[in-house]
């Protein structure tokens, strides 16, 4: 994995030790003005890491500084997520630009960054979200075509493999949703949304129908099973 060291000046102290992995997509149409804007002080954003479509990354943050990724979010009572965690940005044009696929050399190099990360910070796997988990209604990345099965199957975040439909029940579902870290301050069909663009990202519409309702159940039980 082709490492490069690009700082960025759009840090500061953290507030909370390292509990979490955040992934975003870039949503630019090229990953050189990704980099540029995230390295521009007036730009006032950053991450700590930038993967490049052929996998190179990109170092712009050292982990023991609060990167400016997260924006206004929410996950498992936390609010400061830029305090308690790591930010990788992945090169791909997102939806503004077509979704474009994310190229394997890419997933390959996220892949094992994520688990060099995880492994340092012991993060735990509830606690490995994308951008739309933390703030649902506000962003919709690292979107649909991201592989987060994959992802799960080397160690990376949970997936709810053996969900079955269940009958759907909106007092439940809230409340496994909650359990699970998503912000119990929000209508359930925008988190709702956010949660099947990673987990049934075939129909991200919002609605509780039976298949929904089984995924939320298994994820929920692995949560508490955890």
């Amino acid at each position: 994995m082709k490492r490069i060291r690009l700082p960025s000046p759009n840090f500061n102290a953290r507030a909370l030790p390292v509990s979490m992995l955040v992934l975003h997509y870039t949503g630019m149409e090229t990953g050189r003005a990704a980099i540029d804007r995230l390295a521009d002080p007036a730009a006032k954003v950053s991450a700590h890491y930038v993967v490049e479509e052929d996998g190179s990354v990109i170092a712009m943050v050292d982990e023991a500084k609060r990167a400016w990724h997260a924006g206004l979010s929410y996950w498992r009572g936390v609010t400061d997520i830029n305090s308690a965690s790591i930010g990788i940005e992945i090169v791909n044009g997102g939806h503004d630009f077509g979704l474009p696929d994310y190229p394997p050399a890419q997933i390959s190099a996220v892949t094992a960054l994520s688990r060099e990360i995880i492994a340092r910070h012991a993060i735990a796997p509830v606690n490995v979200v994308g951008h739309s988990d933390i703030a649902p209604g506000r962003k919709i990345d690292p979107g649909e075509k991201f592989p987060w099965e994959r992802l799960a199957r080397e160690g990376v975040g949970l997936w709810p493999d053996g969900a079955v439909p269940a009958s759907p029940d909106e007092a439940r579902a809230r409340a496994w949703l909650i359990a699970i870290g998503y912000n119990p301050d929000l209508p359930l069909d925008v988190v709702l949304t956010e949660f099947q663009r990673r987990y049934r990202p075939s129909r991200p519409d919002g609605v509780l129908d039976d298949e929904t309702m089984g995924l939320i159940e298994v994820l929920a039980g692995k949560v508490s099973a955890a």
